[in-house]
């Protein structure tokens, strides 16, 4: 058993390297960082130690309006998106014949480069001098007001980035829930249509307990896919984030490297430290919640 441990311990080796080396060792370097003050990369030198940096950026108001936006756009998009896409591959699953297709058709946009599905629906959405965009042509049929998504209010920017990000994050929850639904067995579906069982608690009772863990999966990378978001903010609202009151955790990390505010990497691993801590937090949360509402199946 002994020489059986020690090759599976070898074959693991590559792998618990490459996670050293790439991720435990620049973490570990990221919160020493985060304590030294008024640090310099290119001397290597800082004048003292302490959490004046956490004190800085938690009084920072670029980097609080950051965590704001974050945090919408987290509690906004993961829940809908899920659902969103959990009722598109439901019905697409009742559609056996043509359900290939259709997987193909919601699954193109997931391949289509970031930035330019950013230019089109800034395209739909910005208000110029020449026209109000096709979102405001439509809306202006029902009697609504020119609205500047782009550069307007804030509450309407934040919508186009919410509902950008939806999009964008759709196409792969729609498969892998299509994938799930397709793997349940038919025979719960067939004893529970004998026993004269509504539609709903079908899909209350057998399909959502059945799929719980794909829907856990999603829900977790979701989280940390919105925690991690910037491309979508950049692609809507150009790199200038903190001027349209739009930047994210991760924006202000990258603007205190090498953005206008650049030149500050003990800012940028105090505030690395605290999306870490907060991502960290609320998977753990979701780890919990799962341990009661997630069902495997031996």
């Amino acid at each position: 058993m002994e020489g059986k441990s020690a090759k599976g311990w070898l074959y693991l080796l590559p792998a618990i390297l490459f996670l050293g080396v790439f991720l435990v060792y620049p973490l570990i370097d990221v919160f020493i960082y985060s304590f030294e003050e008024g640090y310099n990369s290119a001397s290597q030198t800082f004048f003292g130690t302490g959490i004046y940096n956490y004190s800085y950026i938690l009084h920072d108001p670029y980097f609080l309006q950051a965590v704001k936006n974050t945090f919408i756009l987290v509690i906004v998009t993961v829940p809908l998106s899920t659902l969103i896409a959990l009722g598109i591959s439901y019905c697409l699953s009742s559609i056996k014949p043509l359900r290939e297709l259709f997987q193909t058709v919601f699954f193109l946009p997931y391949v289509t480069n970031t930035l330019a599905v950013g230019l089109v629906f800034m395209i739909l959405f910005r208000k110029t001098p020449y026209t109000d965009g096709l979102v405001n042509l439509l809306l202006g049929l029902f009697g609504v007001s020119p609205i500047d998504f782009i550069d307007g209010p804030y509450w309407a920017k934040m919508f186009v980035l919410c509902f950008y990000t939806i999009w964008v994050v759709l196409p792969f929850k729609i498969l892998i829930l299509t994938s799930a639904l397709a793997s349940v067995s038919e025979e719960y579906y067939n004893a529970a249509k004998i026993d004269g069982t509504r539609p709903f608690r079908i899909f209350r009772k057998i399909t959502l307990p059945m799929i719980s863990p794909m829907l856990f999966y999603l829900i977790i990378t979701g989280f940390i896919g919105a925690f991690k978001a910037y491309s979508d903010a950049v692609a809507l609202f150009g790199t200038n984030l903190n001027a349209a009151e739009m930047n994210t955790i991760v924006g202000y990390v990258y603007d205190m490297l090498y953005g206008d505010s650049g030149g500050y990497p003990s800012y940028a691993s105090a505030a690395a430290i605290v999306l870490f801590a907060i991502v960290l937090t609320i998977t753990c949360i979701n780890l919990l919640i799962s341990k009661k509402h997630v069902h495997y199946v031996g």
